[in-house]
């Protein structure tokens, strides 16, 4: 039982950990790009998966005629569009907030999104009231694969890092998390494992029902 035995609190990435928009967003990615005649290949979307600057990514793909002011005003609008009528949940996360919040666990979410972003997703879903601390892309100077998100995340619960464990589902995430020196859970998304993902974690779950009893939750 991690949680109870050794550590006090959870920090949650957002975007295909928590919530399941990545795939609303690589298909608004390619969209958007389409609309201005650009095509974005499989393996530049992947690299664009828990990055904290992804205009960087596609102004070096594209080259300097690539408009990234143009490019985020129709993903904004394609990514609202679709998440209209609401913002999807991960499978099991109703479920271990629940057990956290039975349990008296602190938690927080530590995103590469930006603020506005974060705080409208959260309430669209109606998680934001479970979270004691939110730290975002524009809370540190650097975001992800560096630590400080989630070195952020853990001074807002109060918690030194090593009390803490991380959950997230990108490559970048899980670098962050394991930097920050906090006990790292994988729960693969759009990205599959790798050989240095297994070694940087504690665990490579399969959904969040899977973390929820190995903290100690009941099977259903």
């Amino acid at each position: 039982m991690i949680v109870s035995q050794k550590y006090e609190a959870v920090i949650f990435d957002m975007d295909g950990l928590l919530i399941d928009t990545e795939r609303i967003f690589r298909v608004a990615v390619v969209d958007s790009a389409a609309a201005m005649g650009y095509h974005l290949p499989d393996a530049v979307q992947q690299a664009m998966i828990g990055m904290p600057d992804t205009d960087a990514v596609l102004q070096e793909f594209f080259g300097p005629g690539f408009s990234v002011m143009d490019f985020r005003r129709r993903l904004h609008e394609q990514v609202d569009a679709r998440l209209d009528g609401g913002v999807p949940l991960r499978t099991g996360a109703v479920e271990l907030l629940d057990f956290l919040d039975q349990h008296g666990i602190p938690k927080a979410v530590a995103t590469s999104t930006r603020r506005p972003t974060t705080e409208k997703h959260l309430l669209r879903c109606g998680i934001r009231h479970r979270f004691q601390a939110v730290a975002t892309r524009d809370d540190v100077a650097r975001g992800k694969p560096h630590p400080d998100v989630y070195l952020k995340a853990a001074a807002e619960l109060g918690m030194v890092p090593a009390k803490c464990v991380a959950l997230e589902d990108s490559y970048n995430g899980v670098r962050a998390a394991s930097a920050a020196g906090i006990a790292t859970i994988m729960v693969p998304d759009l990205l599959q494992p790798t050989a240095e993902m297994a070694a940087l974690c504690v665990a490579v779950l399969d959904d969040l029902h899977q973390v929820r009893r190995l903290f100690g939750g009941k099977t259903d």
